[in-house]
């Protein structure tokens, strides 16, 4: 279902990963040629990409009669001297092996030292593997004040990322292809260090430090970082590490984050659905997870959604969870089917069905994903008159009236067994700020304001308000529905049980 490598350690049965080794050169004639003869006699099934970034001393030609010879080596040519950082994206872009390692084109990294980085994301333990020089030995005795501008760098890396790796400078770094692929990268020199290490820390994915070997350079045999990298770095670590990068993430992302924060809307709503909701349950569109920690301490969660980026961080953050599993799903694809064998008594759609492209094919699918006498759990945004600015900016496609969802379910072969609204109060506010301010989102203060005054907004909305904000929706999967799948017996029984959650 994902394009994510397995969890548990690769066995000897299973087919070895394919190394992308990522090697950016410019004016290396040199070192290039031994450096490619070391990596080629690693014995480790790969391949080798060459991005030569417009060099001037014959190393492009060393390199293309190299590759003549050996099918490993993949040429690729930069059309003008861009930098290290945009030579390490081209290749990242070309990579077609399952891990993806950096490797800088002199020698002062030990190619033999392959297996070790690789060993944590073939084992399932990383995502993400760092070799740092400082922790590995034999190394070269380096140059105090590069040394002191590496420790300097780290630091403020580790300060504003949060993680303690010892060497953020760093050549060899590993990563599952996957992972790198889905980082927007930017930098086009040396600040491409920070910038992927503050973005793989943002994304949660699991670091490993490796200890490795050094054996470091002199400016008069070709080290090309300077002092001015120095002061590139500093601020490629402040403006990544302290600040979101849109661009590197969904575009619901900031609306999730935001929404995640709020934690008593967040209960209010699980209030609101908790009594639906049974023992074997599918999450779609579970984003960061905010939904899936109420859900924990039942028989079966499976959290989904179709970004890889939600994907890792739910894997991440679930991962020595018992009894969650994380999948890829995409309500828009029949894809969504293979699920089936997990056997729902429970599909929970909170904000999901207006952000899909074909809502009555997704009510569909879910029907086919239940086992008879199963629930759908359905949570929109309510009232097609308040749709706006606010909805466009966080990608709604629609909102709905409560007559219009009901009929969508029982076309979909659900019978309905709830539906009420919720959330009364914000209707003007929402109205105010898309309708006559024109905002894209809430503003962030409003956004708290509207966390702290929940309790208030409950009473004003009494029991079952003719109105609302959000509506909820429950649908039931008739047990003529086909044949009864595993759990289906206990579904009314295990649902109606609210007691049996229990955040983690």
């Amino acid at each position: 279902m994902t394009d994510s490598p397995p969890e548990q350690p690769t066995d000897s049965s299973s087919k070895p990963p394919l190394l992308s080794v990522v090697v950016p050169c410019y004016n290396e004639r040199s070192t290039v040629a031994e450096l490619l003869r070391l990596v080629r006699d690693v014995p480790i099934d790969k391949e080798i990409i060459v991005v030569d970034d417009k060099s001037t001393d014959g190393s492009a030609g060393i390199v293309a009669a190299l590759a003549k010879e050996w099918p490993e080596i993949r040429h690729v040519f930069q059309p003008v001297n861009m930098g290290k950082g945009a030579a390490i994206r081209r290749g990242i872009a070309e990579a077609r092996g399952d891990i993806v390692l950096i490797q800088d084109a002199d020698l002062e990294y030990d190619p033999h030292e392959y297996p070790k980085l690789i060993q944590p994301i073939v084992d399932g333990h990383a995502d993400v593997v760092f070799g740092s020089r400082f922790e590995g030995y034999p190394r070269r005795v380096m140059l105090y004040w590069h040394r002191l501008g590496n420790n300097l760098l780290t630091f403020l890396s580790n300060c504003t990322t949060n993680l303690d790796l010892t060497d953020m400078e760093t050549c060899y770094k590993v990563f599952r292809r996957d992972v790198i692929q889905s980082i927007n990268l930017k930098s086009d020199r040396f600040g491409i260090e920070p910038e992927v290490t503050a973005k793989v820390a943002r994304r949660g994915y699991r670091i490993f430090e490796v200890p490795i070997s050094y054996y470091g350079r002199d400016y008069w045999e070709g080290k090309k970082i300077n002092w001015k990298d120095g002061f590139s770095a500093i601020w490629t670590i402040f403006r990544y590490g302290l600040f979101d990068d849109p661009s590197n993430e969904p575009a619901t992302y900031k609306t999730l984050r935001r929404r995640s924060s709020l934690n008593r809307y967040n209960r209010w709503i699980w209030e609101a659905v908790a009594p639906f909701v049974g023992q074997r349950v599918l999450e779609a569109g579970a984003g960061s997870g905010t939904m899936t920690r109420f859900l924990y301490g039942r028989e079966l969660i499976v959290a989904t959604d179709k970004e890889t980026p939600y994907i890792d961080r739910l894997r991440n953050a679930f991962r020595r969870r018992p009894g969650i599993e994380v999948e890829r799903l995409d309500l828009d694809s029949d894809a969504a089917l293979a699920l089936a064998h997990y056997n729902f008594d429970t599909v929970m759609c909170i904000n999901v069905l207006e952000h899909t492209d074909d809502d009555a094919a997704a009510l569909r699918r879910v029907h086919q994903l239940l086992t008879p006498g199963g629930r759908v759990v359905i949570f929109v945004p309510a009232g097609k008159d308040l749709f706006g600015t606010l909805d466009r900016g966080i990608g709604h496609q629609r909102r709905y009236d409560k007559d219009e969802l009901l009929a969508m379910l029982r076309t979909a072969g659900f019978e309905i067994e709830d539906s009420f609204y919720q959330n009364r109060a914000a209707m003007l506010a929402w109205r105010l700020n898309s309708k006559i301010f024109n905002r894209g989102a809430l503003p962030a203060a409003q956004s708290k304001i509207f966390d702290r005054l929940v309790p208030l907004i409950k009473a004003l909305d009494g029991d079952r308000p003719k109105k609302g904000l959000s509506l909820i929706a429950i649908g039931r999967k008739g047990v003529g529905s086909g044949g009864l799948g595993v759990g289906a017996e206990s579904t009314k029984s295990t649902a109606d049980d609210s007691s049996a959650t229990k955040l983690p």
